[in-house]
């Protein structure tokens, strides 16, 4: 099974239609996809990826060896309850934490923000195509990922997954999933290792290759979508001939924001069968959503008016 790919550059044109749908079918079946000519600057990735590489080198290598986690794995203890992992977490909103993180640098703090503000607007646009294909307004779901806030929380979390000794023994990352929106991925392009569960099956995600980047939904937009769009377990295997980088963006609801299945995408609830009916008689020979749409308004037999 071959991951789906949205080209970013199909959507002005005669293109963008197979290339909506391609969209909605890969959040409604796969959960996840790859991106490509999104517009992002590709030189700056690439030093994005080269400044953390350098700071994990410099500052949390030689740490995370000397840790209890790779203790465990060396004394062949239990390990079902770590994952092999060093990491770190960079809030960006709605307030900034980069300068208080230990050691790092004027560069990596400079290079990550003008990252996330071009990552930003992908992730913008994605939630407004989401929406479109669910037949909402473009911006409900950054609506309600904002609450009573400016807009939705972004964080991102910089993960390096060691070259590992005994990669039998232990995840990287154990199975999961994602507990808020919308997740950009900046992965490796050398080295494998996330791997996703579709149809009974592990699909093993290759690595980044034309600086794709790698998206997949979390739980917050199963629920906001009534469950058309579903959040997928996935996991990260360890490798013992290389180490991995993994630098995922999140972009989810603020802390406050109160999260339910849009109102559009519910079905009808709470009337009376013989009503239902009644509407079905002088209805039945055309399309059932009308009358769906229609029962929503009602409430025990009587019609909702609004406030």
């Amino acid at each position: 099974m071959e991951i789906p790919v949205i080209d970013f550059s199909k959507l002005n044109g005669d293109k963008r239609g197979d290339t909506m749908a391609l969209l909605h079918e890969a959040c409604e079946k796969w959960g996840c996809f790859m991106v490509e000519n999104h517009e992002i600057d590709t030189q700056l990735m690439g030093k994005v990826k080269q400044l953390i590489n350098a700071y994990y080198e410099e500052n949390l290598k030689e740490s995370f060896y000397q840790s209890e986690i790779a203790k465990r794995l060396e004394k062949q203890q239990n390990t079902s309850d770590i994952d092999w992992e060093s990491t770190f977490f960079i809030w960006h909103r709605p307030t900034s934490n980069i300068n208080e993180i230990s050691n790092i640098s004027q560069e990596l703090c400079q290079t990550m923000d003008e990252y996330i503000a071009q990552l930003l607007k992908l992730g913008e646009k994605l939630s407004e195509l989401m929406s479109e294909n669910l037949g909402l307004e473009k911006d409900y779901i950054k609506k309600a990922f904002s609450g009573n806030g400016e807009g939705p929380a972004v964080g991102t979390k910089v993960a390096k997954y060691p070259q590992c000794p005994r990669p039998e023994l232990v995840r990287g990352l154990r199975e999961h999933t994602d507990a808020g929106g919308i997740i950009l991925l900046l992965q490796d392009d050398e080295v494998p290792g996330l791997e996703f569960f579709k149809d009974g099956k592990w699909v093993e995600i290759p690595p980044s290759k034309n600086n794709a980047i790698f998206v997949n939904t979390g739980d917050q937009v199963e629920v906001l979508s009534n469950g058309l769009y579903r959040s997928v377990v996935h996991r990260v295997m360890p490798d013992n001939n290389g180490s991995r980088i993994s630098i995922a963006t999140f972009y989810n609801p603020i802390g406050d924001a109160i999260i339910s299945p849009a109102p559009k995408l519910l079905y009808p609830s709470n009337f009376r069968y013989g009503d239902y009916l009644k509407l079905y008689g002088s209805t039945k020979f055309g399309e059932k959503a009308p009358r769906f749409e229609s029962m929503k308004n009602m409430i025990n037999g009587h019609k909702i008016i609004p406030a």
